[in-house]
């Protein structure tokens, strides 16, 4: 179980969730129930809350992409940590880290089940040269 945990979570995040539309389907738990905490406070997503968030993401960006600097498992749940990077309609020769992750995520019949997640914008004090060498993938 372990194994296969992370080897869900790690596809997930190596996606192609702008171009892929199958993705909610293929990786989320119809269950699921992400609990994150961001600058804008606490929220808790359910499969259709996740459904209007990645519209609004394909709508919002021209390319996405995840650079993972941890994942570990312990007992069936898997810890990431990563920076998304974007690049805009408006810019698409640009791309900019656009906010740091943590997530813990316990999968569940193949899926990603219940999410806890911590996200902090990305500011031009980052040092992302050290802070996001990789670790344990």
């Amino acid at each position: 179980m372990s194994n296969n945990a992370k080897k869900i979570v790690r596809a997930f995040y190596l996606s192609d969730l702008l171009k892929d539309e199958t993705v909610l389907k293929t990786f989320f738990h119809k269950d699921v129930e992400l609990i994150w905490n961001s600058t804008d406070g606490l929220s808790i997503l359910n499969y259709d809350d996740l459904n209007t968030f990645f519209t609004e993401v394909r709508r919002t960006y021209y390319d996405l992409r995840a650079e993972v600097s941890h994942m570990l498992e312990d007992d069936g749940h898997v810890t990431i940590r990563y920076k998304y990077y974007i690049r805009t309609m408006e810019n698409p020769d640009e791309e900019l880290g656009i906010a740091h992750f943590i997530c813990i995520w316990e999968v569940k019949d193949g899926k990603l089940y219940r999410g806890w997640q911590v996200s902090q914008p990305v500011t031009d004090k980052d040092d992302t040269t050290e802070s996001y060498e990789r670790v344990k993938v």
